[in-house]
């Protein structure tokens, strides 16, 4: 049974997972860019449905990012990048159920991580250039540490 191969991998892997529906899981993925990445596993009738989302609507150069995103997903696997009707980001994908094994599974949560994480900073860079450096910026101003934003420190270093 599905369910069954799921909770083993999960399990195995120890990852932090649980039940949220007879058929559904939301899945904590750690990363090093974005921290954690919750990634629900919805069992359907013939398919498994995988949802995460990634990140907030972008507050600026939106074209720009959904264009980075759709050439992004020309070379992924398994999941792709999508938006909903607010512009916020998911990875989203589906796989047959007659096609899913541990080996499967594994590879898409993989996906996942790997793609939610390695983008993560770029897509900021994008979507929040503006805000980054309005933080960096009051953070300097008040002797506040800038060290969860050094991905971003070439951003202000450009400007000055």
């Amino acid at each position: 049974m599905v369910t069954e191969l799921i909770e083993r991998v999960l399990t195995e892997r120890e990852l932090e997972w649980e039940s949220t529906g007879e058929s559904s899981y939301v899945v904590s993925l750690p990363g090093t860019h974005k921290l954690k990445t919750a990634c629900n596993l919805i069992v359907g009738r013939h398919s498994l449905r995988i949802e995460a989302f990634v990140m907030r609507r972008p507050d600026e150069r939106h074209e720009e990012l959904w264009a980075w995103l759709l050439r992004r997903n020309a070379r992924m696997y398994g999941v792709a990048f999508s938006i909903d009707a607010a512009g916020d980001v998911y990875l989203t994908g589906r796989v047959a159920l007659n096609g899913l094994d541990e080996d499967e599974l594994d590879r898409l949560l993989g996906s996942v991580l790997t793609y939610a994480d390695e983008s993560f900073d770029t897509m900021l860079e994008i979507g929040f250039e503006t805000s980054i450096r309005r933080e960096w910026d009051w953070r300097v101003k008040r002797g506040e540490s800038t060290a969860n934003l050094r991905a971003f420190q070439h951003l202000v270093e450009r400007t000055d």
